[in-house]
Protein backbone atom coordinates (compact mmCIF):
# COMPACT_ATOMS: atom_id res chain seq x y z
CA UNK A 1 0.00 0.00 0.00
CA UNK A 2 2.92 2.09 1.32
CA UNK A 3 4.77 1.20 -1.98
CA UNK A 4 1.52 2.61 -4.48
CA UNK A 5 1.78 6.01 -2.73
CA UNK A 6 5.50 6.18 -2.85
CA UNK A 7 5.49 5.45 -6.59
CA UNK A 8 2.63 7.82 -7.00
CA UNK A 9 4.94 10.54 -5.68
CA UNK A 10 7.69 9.96 -7.76
CA UNK A 11 5.39 9.60 -11.23
CA UNK A 12 3.87 13.49 -10.10
CA UNK A 13 7.79 14.67 -9.62
CA UNK A 14 8.91 13.69 -12.84
CA UNK A 15 5.37 15.02 -14.36
CA UNK A 16 6.24 18.08 -12.71
CA UNK A 17 9.87 18.02 -13.85
CA UNK A 18 8.95 17.79 -17.38
CA UNK A 19 6.30 20.93 -17.56
CA UNK A 20 9.25 22.94 -15.90
CA UNK A 21 11.63 21.92 -18.66
CA UNK A 22 8.42 22.89 -21.24
CA UNK A 23 7.80 25.99 -19.47
CA UNK A 24 11.21 27.06 -19.38
CA UNK A 25 11.50 26.84 -22.95
CA UNK A 26 8.66 28.36 -24.01
CA UNK A 27 10.28 31.56 -21.66
CA UNK A 28 13.23 31.47 -23.27
CA UNK A 29 12.22 31.26 -26.92
CA UNK A 30 9.18 33.43 -26.89
CA UNK A 31 8.88 35.87 -24.45
CA UNK A 32 9.87 38.62 -26.31
CA UNK A 33 7.10 38.07 -28.90
CA UNK A 34 4.05 37.46 -26.42
CA UNK A 35 2.79 40.20 -24.50
CA UNK A 36 4.10 41.49 -21.20
CA UNK A 37 0.39 39.81 -19.38
CA UNK A 38 1.16 36.65 -20.27
CA UNK A 39 4.87 37.23 -19.90
CA UNK A 40 4.11 37.85 -16.18
CA UNK A 41 1.71 34.89 -15.83
CA UNK A 42 3.64 32.52 -17.39
CA UNK A 43 6.78 33.38 -14.81
CA UNK A 44 4.31 33.39 -12.41
CA UNK A 45 2.58 30.03 -12.87
CA UNK A 46 6.00 28.11 -13.18
CA UNK A 47 7.65 29.89 -10.21
CA UNK A 48 4.61 28.60 -8.43
CA UNK A 49 5.03 24.85 -9.68
CA UNK A 50 9.02 25.42 -9.11
CA UNK A 51 8.25 26.47 -5.42
CA UNK A 52 5.98 23.29 -4.76
CA UNK A 53 8.77 21.19 -6.85
CA UNK A 54 11.34 22.01 -4.79
CA UNK A 55 9.43 22.22 -1.37
CA UNK A 56 8.65 18.71 -2.00
CA UNK A 57 5.14 18.86 -1.83
CA UNK A 58 2.54 16.26 -2.00
CA UNK A 59 1.27 14.96 -5.34
CA UNK A 60 -1.78 17.00 -5.23
CA UNK A 61 -0.45 19.75 -4.65
CA UNK A 62 1.76 19.23 -7.38
CA UNK A 63 -1.36 18.72 -9.31
CA UNK A 64 -3.01 21.29 -8.94
CA UNK A 65 0.19 23.78 -9.64
CA UNK A 66 0.61 21.53 -12.76
CA UNK A 67 -2.99 22.00 -13.87
CA UNK A 68 -2.64 26.15 -13.09
CA UNK A 69 0.16 26.11 -15.42
CA UNK A 70 -0.97 23.90 -18.33
CA UNK A 71 -3.71 26.45 -19.86
CA UNK A 72 -1.01 29.25 -19.65
CA UNK A 73 1.62 27.33 -21.94
CA UNK A 74 -1.38 26.48 -24.37
CA UNK A 75 -2.28 30.39 -24.84
CA UNK A 76 1.70 31.03 -25.01
CA UNK A 77 3.30 27.75 -26.04
CA UNK A 78 2.71 28.18 -30.05
CA UNK A 79 4.39 25.43 -31.94
CA UNK A 80 5.90 24.94 -28.72
CA UNK A 81 2.39 23.28 -27.11
CA UNK A 82 0.31 22.23 -28.03
CA UNK A 83 2.44 19.41 -29.88
CA UNK A 84 0.54 17.56 -32.66
CA UNK A 85 1.53 13.67 -33.09
CA UNK A 86 2.45 14.54 -36.93
CA UNK A 87 5.09 17.41 -35.34
CA UNK A 88 6.17 15.24 -32.94
CA UNK A 89 7.04 12.29 -35.44
CA UNK A 90 8.28 14.71 -37.90
CA UNK A 91 10.86 16.31 -35.33
CA UNK A 92 11.26 12.22 -34.68
CA UNK A 93 12.24 11.21 -38.58
CA UNK A 94 14.27 14.38 -38.69
CA UNK A 95 16.99 13.97 -35.79
CA UNK A 96 16.85 10.32 -37.15
CA UNK A 97 18.03 11.63 -40.46
CA UNK A 98 20.39 14.17 -39.24
CA UNK A 99 21.90 11.16 -36.61
CA UNK A 100 22.57 8.57 -39.74
CA UNK A 101 23.89 11.03 -41.82
CA UNK A 102 26.42 11.95 -39.22
CA UNK A 103 27.34 8.55 -38.80
CA UNK A 104 27.39 7.72 -43.01
CA UNK A 105 29.29 10.41 -43.46
CA UNK A 106 32.26 10.90 -40.80
CA UNK A 107 32.16 6.88 -39.04
CA UNK A 108 30.49 4.31 -40.96
CA UNK A 109 28.68 3.74 -44.65
CA UNK A 110 26.54 1.22 -46.59
CA UNK A 111 27.76 0.35 -49.86
CA UNK A 112 26.60 -1.69 -52.79
CA UNK A 113 28.75 -3.81 -55.02
CA UNK A 114 27.59 -3.62 -58.50
CA UNK A 115 29.77 -5.05 -60.90
CA UNK A 116 31.66 -8.53 -60.39
CA UNK A 117 35.63 -6.99 -60.44
CA UNK A 118 36.22 -8.11 -57.39
CA UNK A 119 34.64 -11.59 -57.73
CA UNK A 120 35.44 -14.24 -56.31
CA UNK A 121 36.33 -12.62 -52.66
CA UNK A 122 33.15 -10.11 -53.36
CA UNK A 123 30.12 -10.56 -55.56
CA UNK A 124 28.44 -8.23 -57.84
CA UNK A 125 24.93 -8.90 -59.32
CA UNK A 126 25.35 -12.55 -60.80
CA UNK A 127 23.43 -14.88 -61.69
CA UNK A 128 22.15 -19.00 -61.22
CA UNK A 129 21.08 -20.47 -64.15
CA UNK A 130 18.91 -23.74 -64.31
CA UNK A 131 19.77 -25.81 -67.31
CA UNK A 132 17.08 -27.95 -66.03
CA UNK A 133 13.44 -27.07 -65.21
CA UNK A 134 13.28 -29.64 -62.31
CA UNK A 135 15.93 -27.62 -60.81
CA UNK A 136 13.85 -24.37 -60.90
CA UNK A 137 12.63 -23.30 -57.31
CA UNK A 138 9.35 -23.82 -57.16
CA UNK A 139 7.12 -20.26 -55.32
CA UNK A 140 7.90 -21.35 -51.91
CA UNK A 141 11.88 -21.67 -52.34
CA UNK A 142 11.40 -18.41 -54.54
CA UNK A 143 10.28 -16.31 -51.73
CA UNK A 144 12.57 -17.95 -49.05
CA UNK A 145 15.26 -17.16 -52.24
CA UNK A 146 14.46 -13.43 -52.47
CA UNK A 147 14.51 -12.62 -48.76
CA UNK A 148 18.02 -14.62 -48.18
CA UNK A 149 19.73 -13.93 -51.82
CA UNK A 150 18.47 -10.58 -53.18
CA UNK A 151 17.25 -13.34 -55.69
CA UNK A 152 14.83 -12.30 -58.92
CA UNK A 153 13.59 -15.02 -61.23
CA UNK A 154 13.83 -14.60 -64.89
CA UNK A 155 11.97 -16.99 -67.43
CA UNK A 156 12.55 -16.72 -71.01
CA UNK A 157 10.05 -19.09 -73.06
CA UNK A 158 10.36 -19.71 -76.88
CA UNK A 159 7.74 -17.77 -78.70
CA UNK A 160 8.01 -20.09 -81.65
CA UNK A 161 10.13 -23.55 -83.07
CA UNK A 162 13.51 -23.18 -83.95
CA UNK A 163 16.91 -22.77 -82.90
CA UNK A 164 18.25 -20.61 -79.76
CA UNK A 165 20.39 -17.81 -81.05
CA UNK A 166 22.67 -15.05 -79.38
CA UNK A 167 22.72 -11.33 -80.92
CA UNK A 168 26.89 -10.69 -80.41
CA UNK A 169 27.28 -6.81 -80.55
CA UNK A 170 25.92 -3.83 -81.12
CA UNK A 171 26.34 0.20 -80.47
CA UNK A 172 24.68 0.24 -77.12
CA UNK A 173 25.58 -3.23 -75.97
CA UNK A 174 27.60 -3.45 -72.39
CA UNK A 175 29.84 -6.09 -73.30
CA UNK A 176 29.79 -9.03 -76.06
CA UNK A 177 25.81 -10.17 -76.15
CA UNK A 178 23.16 -7.72 -77.72
CA UNK A 179 21.75 -4.75 -75.96
CA UNK A 180 19.66 -1.48 -76.00
CA UNK A 181 18.58 1.18 -73.24
CA UNK A 182 15.28 0.48 -72.47
CA UNK A 183 13.19 2.74 -70.06
CA UNK A 184 12.10 -0.06 -66.87
CA UNK A 185 11.60 0.20 -63.24
CA UNK A 186 13.44 0.43 -59.98
CA UNK A 187 11.70 -2.04 -57.24
CA UNK A 188 8.99 -2.43 -59.53
CA UNK A 189 7.73 1.09 -58.82
CA UNK A 190 10.62 3.58 -59.54
CA UNK A 191 11.27 4.81 -63.08
CA UNK A 192 14.89 3.59 -64.31
CA UNK A 193 16.90 3.13 -66.92
CA UNK A 194 17.52 -0.73 -67.95
CA UNK A 195 19.12 -2.72 -70.31
CA UNK A 196 16.92 -5.11 -72.78
CA UNK A 197 18.97 -8.23 -74.04
CA UNK A 198 17.20 -9.80 -76.83
CA UNK A 199 18.03 -13.51 -78.02
CA UNK A 200 16.03 -15.24 -80.92
CA UNK A 201 13.92 -18.04 -81.35
CA UNK A 202 14.30 -19.19 -85.53
CA UNK A 203 13.02 -15.61 -86.14
CA UNK A 204 11.18 -14.38 -83.18
CA UNK A 205 12.60 -11.99 -80.46
CA UNK A 206 12.29 -12.67 -76.89
CA UNK A 207 13.70 -10.57 -74.89
CA UNK A 208 14.61 -9.44 -70.82
CA UNK A 209 15.47 -6.36 -68.58
CA UNK A 210 18.24 -6.25 -66.31
CA UNK A 211 20.16 -3.74 -64.21
CA UNK A 212 22.74 -1.35 -66.41
CA UNK A 213 25.60 -3.28 -64.60
CA UNK A 214 24.26 -6.72 -64.46
CA UNK A 215 27.22 -9.10 -66.49
CA UNK A 216 24.07 -11.22 -68.61
CA UNK A 217 27.41 -11.68 -70.49
CA UNK A 218 28.24 -14.52 -67.86
CA UNK A 219 24.68 -15.92 -67.39
CA UNK A 220 24.64 -16.56 -71.09
CA UNK A 221 28.32 -18.15 -71.12
CA UNK A 222 27.45 -20.51 -68.44
CA UNK A 223 23.70 -21.52 -69.94
CA UNK A 224 25.10 -22.01 -73.28
CA UNK A 225 28.62 -22.02 -73.72
CA UNK A 226 30.84 -23.51 -69.98
CA UNK A 227 30.27 -24.63 -66.71
CA UNK A 228 29.45 -22.24 -63.79
CA UNK A 229 31.92 -20.66 -62.16
CA UNK A 230 34.29 -20.90 -65.24
CA UNK A 231 33.50 -17.34 -66.57
CA UNK A 232 35.86 -15.02 -68.18
CA UNK A 233 35.85 -12.42 -70.77
CA UNK A 234 38.54 -14.03 -72.41
CA UNK A 235 36.73 -17.37 -72.09
CA UNK A 236 33.95 -15.85 -73.59
CA UNK A 237 35.58 -14.02 -76.25
CA UNK A 238 37.69 -17.52 -77.25
CA UNK A 239 34.25 -19.40 -77.66
CA UNK A 240 32.75 -16.61 -80.03
CA UNK A 241 35.83 -16.12 -81.88
CA UNK A 242 35.51 -20.37 -82.20
CA UNK A 243 31.90 -20.27 -83.60
CA UNK A 244 33.08 -17.46 -85.90
CA UNK A 245 35.93 -19.24 -87.34
CA UNK A 246 33.69 -22.17 -88.10
CA UNK A 247 31.19 -20.21 -89.28
CA UNK A 248 28.52 -21.39 -86.89
CA UNK A 249 26.64 -17.79 -87.24
CA UNK A 250 23.71 -16.02 -89.35
CA UNK A 251 23.18 -11.90 -89.92
CA UNK A 252 20.02 -10.83 -88.92
CA UNK A 253 18.04 -6.96 -88.53
CA UNK A 254 17.43 -6.57 -85.13
CA UNK A 255 15.65 -3.19 -83.80
CA UNK A 256 17.08 -1.48 -87.19
CA UNK A 257 20.78 -2.85 -86.93
CA UNK A 258 22.30 -5.84 -89.01
CA UNK A 259 23.67 -8.04 -85.92
CA UNK A 260 25.50 -11.34 -86.04
CA UNK A 261 23.89 -14.10 -84.28
CA UNK A 262 25.56 -17.28 -82.68
CA UNK A 263 24.47 -20.30 -83.70
CA UNK A 264 24.26 -22.68 -80.18
CA UNK A 265 22.63 -25.54 -81.65
CA UNK A 266 20.08 -25.74 -79.51
CA UNK A 267 16.49 -26.34 -80.67
CA UNK A 268 12.76 -25.78 -78.68
CA UNK A 269 9.52 -26.15 -79.50
CA UNK A 270 7.23 -23.27 -78.54
CA UNK A 271 6.69 -22.82 -74.83
CA UNK A 272 9.74 -24.28 -73.71
CA UNK A 273 12.43 -22.35 -71.44
CA UNK A 274 14.88 -20.96 -73.64
CA UNK A 275 16.66 -19.65 -70.44
CA UNK A 276 15.98 -20.11 -66.53
CA UNK A 277 18.00 -18.13 -64.17
CA UNK A 278 17.51 -15.57 -61.06
CA UNK A 279 19.51 -12.35 -60.66
CA UNK A 280 21.28 -12.26 -57.20
CA UNK A 281 22.05 -9.06 -55.59
CA UNK A 282 25.52 -7.63 -55.50
CA UNK A 283 26.82 -8.05 -51.73
CA UNK A 284 26.23 -4.94 -49.54
CA UNK A 285 28.90 -4.06 -46.84
CA UNK A 286 29.57 -1.30 -44.27
CA UNK A 287 32.87 0.89 -45.29
CA UNK A 288 34.88 2.26 -42.53
CA UNK A 289 35.41 5.92 -43.01
CA UNK A 290 36.96 6.76 -39.94
CA UNK A 291 40.47 4.34 -39.91
CA UNK A 292 41.87 6.23 -42.83
CA UNK A 293 41.98 9.90 -41.22
CA UNK A 294 44.67 8.21 -38.83
CA UNK A 295 46.12 5.80 -40.84
CA UNK A 296 47.82 4.83 -44.11
CA UNK A 297 46.10 2.52 -46.50
CA UNK A 298 47.83 -0.73 -46.55
CA UNK A 299 48.54 -3.28 -49.46
CA UNK A 300 46.25 -6.18 -49.57
CA UNK A 301 43.00 -4.06 -47.50
CA UNK A 302 39.85 -3.88 -49.49
CA UNK A 303 39.80 0.09 -51.11
CA UNK A 304 36.50 2.23 -51.57
CA UNK A 305 37.15 5.78 -53.48
CA UNK A 306 35.32 8.02 -55.17
CA UNK A 307 35.80 8.41 -59.14
CA UNK A 308 34.89 12.06 -59.54
CA UNK A 309 38.59 13.37 -59.32
CA UNK A 310 39.92 10.85 -61.86
CA UNK A 311 39.66 12.13 -65.34
CA UNK A 312 39.57 9.49 -67.33
CA UNK A 313 37.29 7.06 -65.28
CA UNK A 314 35.01 10.51 -64.20
CA UNK A 315 34.33 11.18 -68.15
CA UNK A 316 32.77 7.27 -68.41
CA UNK A 317 31.29 7.39 -64.92
CA UNK A 318 30.99 10.82 -63.21
CA UNK A 319 31.35 10.43 -59.38
CA UNK A 320 30.64 7.05 -57.96
CA UNK A 321 32.19 4.85 -55.24
CA UNK A 322 34.20 2.00 -56.41
CA UNK A 323 35.27 -0.63 -54.80
CA UNK A 324 38.85 -2.40 -55.67
CA UNK A 325 42.22 -3.86 -53.55
CA UNK A 326 45.25 -1.78 -52.92
CA UNK A 327 48.30 -3.01 -54.35
CA UNK A 328 50.45 0.24 -54.35
CA UNK A 329 50.88 2.82 -52.21
CA UNK A 330 53.60 6.35 -53.09
CA UNK A 331 56.72 5.28 -54.12
CA UNK A 332 55.61 1.18 -55.16
CA UNK A 333 56.98 -0.25 -58.68
CA UNK A 334 54.38 -2.23 -60.05
CA UNK A 335 54.38 -4.42 -62.93
CA UNK A 336 52.61 -8.47 -64.05
CA UNK A 337 54.41 -11.75 -65.23
CA UNK A 338 52.96 -14.85 -65.86
CA UNK A 339 49.55 -14.16 -63.81
CA UNK A 340 51.60 -12.44 -61.11
CA UNK A 341 51.50 -9.18 -59.66
CA UNK A 342 55.03 -8.32 -58.87
CA UNK A 343 55.68 -5.20 -56.33
CA UNK A 344 58.79 -3.24 -55.93
CA UNK A 345 60.55 -6.64 -57.55
CA UNK A 346 59.03 -9.28 -55.39
CA UNK A 347 55.38 -11.30 -55.65
CA UNK A 348 53.32 -8.91 -53.69
CA UNK A 349 51.92 -9.95 -50.19
CA UNK A 350 49.52 -8.83 -47.66
CA UNK A 351 46.16 -10.65 -49.34
CA UNK A 352 45.36 -14.52 -49.81
CA UNK A 353 43.89 -12.57 -53.09
CA UNK A 354 47.09 -12.24 -54.08
CA UNK A 355 48.65 -15.78 -54.04
CA UNK A 356 45.04 -17.04 -54.80
CA UNK A 357 45.64 -15.19 -58.60
CA UNK A 358 48.97 -15.50 -58.81
CA UNK A 359 48.89 -19.29 -58.53
CA UNK A 360 45.39 -19.25 -59.85
CA UNK A 361 43.58 -21.16 -57.23
CA UNK A 362 39.62 -21.88 -57.67
CA UNK A 363 38.44 -19.14 -59.56
CA UNK A 364 41.12 -16.98 -59.41
CA UNK A 365 42.14 -16.40 -62.89
CA UNK A 366 45.28 -14.38 -62.47
CA UNK A 367 46.07 -11.09 -63.24
CA UNK A 368 46.25 -9.65 -66.54
CA UNK A 369 49.34 -7.46 -68.11
CA UNK A 370 47.15 -4.58 -69.89
CA UNK A 371 46.94 -1.02 -69.92
CA UNK A 372 49.44 0.58 -67.81
CA UNK A 373 50.71 -2.94 -66.65
CA UNK A 374 51.07 -4.35 -70.07
CA UNK A 375 54.06 -6.47 -70.66
CA UNK A 376 57.29 -5.11 -70.11
CA UNK A 377 56.24 -2.24 -68.45
CA UNK A 378 56.76 -1.22 -65.25
CA UNK A 379 54.38 1.10 -63.36
CA UNK A 380 55.51 3.48 -60.41
CA UNK A 381 52.64 5.06 -58.10
CA UNK A 382 53.01 8.67 -57.30
CA UNK A 383 53.29 11.21 -54.26
CA UNK A 384 49.58 11.46 -52.91
CA UNK A 385 48.65 8.68 -55.19
CA UNK A 386 47.50 4.97 -54.42
CA UNK A 387 46.96 2.42 -57.06
CA UNK A 388 44.02 -0.09 -57.19
CA UNK A 389 43.21 -2.88 -58.87
CA UNK A 390 40.10 -6.00 -59.06
CA UNK A 391 40.55 -9.49 -57.69
CA UNK A 392 38.93 -10.38 -61.21
CA UNK A 393 41.66 -8.74 -62.58
CA UNK A 394 40.31 -10.36 -66.67
CA UNK A 395 36.81 -8.69 -66.09
CA UNK A 396 38.15 -5.42 -64.20
CA UNK A 397 38.84 -2.15 -65.27
CA UNK A 398 41.11 -0.52 -62.19
CA UNK A 399 44.01 2.00 -62.23
CA UNK A 400 45.86 -0.24 -64.88
CA UNK A 401 43.15 1.52 -67.61
CA UNK A 402 42.67 5.41 -65.70
CA UNK A 403 46.16 5.23 -63.38
CA UNK A 404 46.14 6.38 -59.53
CA UNK A 405 43.66 7.16 -57.46
CA UNK A 406 44.53 10.55 -55.79
CA UNK A 407 44.47 10.41 -52.06
CA UNK A 408 42.04 13.14 -51.53
CA UNK A 409 39.31 10.61 -53.12
CA UNK A 410 39.65 7.65 -50.77
CA UNK A 411 36.53 6.57 -48.64
CA UNK A 412 37.63 3.76 -46.36
CA UNK A 413 37.82 -0.15 -46.40
CA UNK A 414 35.14 -2.32 -46.09
CA UNK A 415 34.48 -4.06 -42.93
CA UNK A 416 31.80 -6.01 -42.73
CA UNK A 417 29.52 -7.81 -45.20
CA UNK A 418 25.74 -7.64 -44.09
CA UNK A 419 23.37 -8.62 -47.31
CA UNK A 420 23.06 -11.54 -48.76
CA UNK A 421 23.12 -14.28 -46.37
CA UNK A 422 25.29 -16.29 -48.77
CA UNK A 423 29.05 -17.68 -47.84
CA UNK A 424 30.44 -13.95 -47.86
CA UNK A 425 28.24 -12.89 -44.78
CA UNK A 426 30.70 -11.86 -42.38
CA UNK A 427 34.02 -9.74 -42.34
CA UNK A 428 35.17 -8.43 -45.04
CA UNK A 429 38.24 -10.08 -46.91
Amino acid sequence: MFGFFASQEKKMRENAANWLELADKIWHFRRDVLPSKQVDELRARTDELRHAYKAKADAAKLKLSIEALEPVLRQTGGAMYPRSSLAENIEFFLVAAIVILGIRTFFVQPFKIPTNSMWPTYNGMTSEVYHDAKDEPGLVAKAGRLVAFGAWPHRLDAPEDGEILIPIGGAQSRGFVHSRLAKGRSWLVLPATVREYTLLVGNSPVSVKLPLDFDFDWTIYEAFFGARGAYSQQRFSAAIREALEKNQFVTVNLGGERVRCIRTGRVVKKGERVLAFDELTGDQLFVDRMSYHFVRPKVGSGFVFRTGEIPDLAVQEGDQYYIKRLVGVPGDTLRVDRGYLFRNGQPIEGSAAFEANGRKLGRYTGYEPIGLLSPGNEYKVGEGAYFAMGDNSSNSKDSRYWGSVPDRSVVGRPIFVYYPFTKHWGPAK
